[in-house]
């Protein structure tokens, strides 16, 4: 909506006035930091000139999807280790697919409980036993969507870095490597390798996932999550770019069943 308000030349004070509300409501809805009614929503639709109904059909649809996020009550709400990320694992639950873009670590939905203890060792953010885990609980629930009768379409591409990154320690990464190949053979499942040599590409920046939903008019949403922060993209344009980057660094990448004989290379070299 804000970029609409741009467009339109219209302020936050006149979109307030529209809906009858405090500048700081307008703000909020503007930041994401508050559900949309569809009666606001057709409301500044009009007053910022939005003649095209797919657009307000758009619209529409991403303010349902928004309500049902927040309202949405999975087992993640009731788990501790879960509260920094319970707005994705929320997200993932309802996504149709996900593609994945990952150079140091391998993806959440495809590792291990012992590679993920590693993870979470390493990097120290939790310390108590039973803390770390619950981290590996939660990272082992959320696989459950790669099964049942409405599986997630899961698209990976990892570097090959993260193939002989000895996460966990040897045999850890050996018994990860089998599981990548295992569950890259799911038919809702795809994995690339980027290979050493491909060299510079348009990912190199760092990892991210896109996560698609099955409504037509939901825009793709971008997580980027870094050490200290992280990233949301639901700008339709930004997330678009995303996907573009990700295409492109698919295209270098090896091809599902080459990427699986280099896995297994490096698995029998780990002996």
């Amino acid at each position: 909506m804000l970029r609409l308000r741009d467009a339109s030349g219209q302020t936050q004070q006149q979109a307030a006035r529209v809906l009858d509300a405090t500048n700081s409501k307008i703000v909020k809805m503007e930041q994401g930091l508050v559900p949309m009614r569809d009666v606001d929503i057709r409301a500044l639709a009009e007053c910022y000139g939005v003649e095209n109904p797919k657009t307000l059909s758009r619209l529409l649809a991403l303010a349902k999807l928004d309500r049902e996020r927040r309202k949405a009550r999975g087992w993640w709400q009731h788990a501790p280790q879960a509260k920094g990320i319970a707005e994705y694992i929320a997200m993932e639950d309802a996504a149709s697919e996900i593609r994945a873009w990952q150079q140091s670590l391998v993806p959440g939905l495809l590792q291990t409980p012992e590679y993920t203890r590693g993870v979470v060792v390493s990097a120290g953010t939790w310390q108590d036993p039973d803390e770390i885990e619950g981290v590996v609980d939660v990272r082992q629930k959320r696989q459950a969507r790669l099964s049942g009768s409405a599986p997630l379409q899961f698209y990976a591409v990892i570097g090959e870095g993260v193939l002989h990154q000895q996460v966990g320690g040897p045999e850890v990464m050996r018994a990860q490597l089998q599981h990548l190949i295992e569950v890259a053979e799911l038919p809702n499942v795809r994995v690339q390798v980027l290979p050493f040599r491909a060299g510079g590409h348009a990912c190199i920046g760092g990892s991210f996932n896109v996560v698609s939903f099955v409504e037509a008019e939901a825009v793709d949403v971008v997580h980027v999550d870094s050490i200290a922060a992280t990233v949301w993209v639901e700008n339709e344009a930004e997330s678009t770019t995303y996907s573009s980057f990700f295409d492109r660094t698919a295209r270098l990448s090896l091809a599902p069943k080459d990427s699986l004989r280099l896995i297994e290379s490096i698995y029998e070299d780990m002996r």
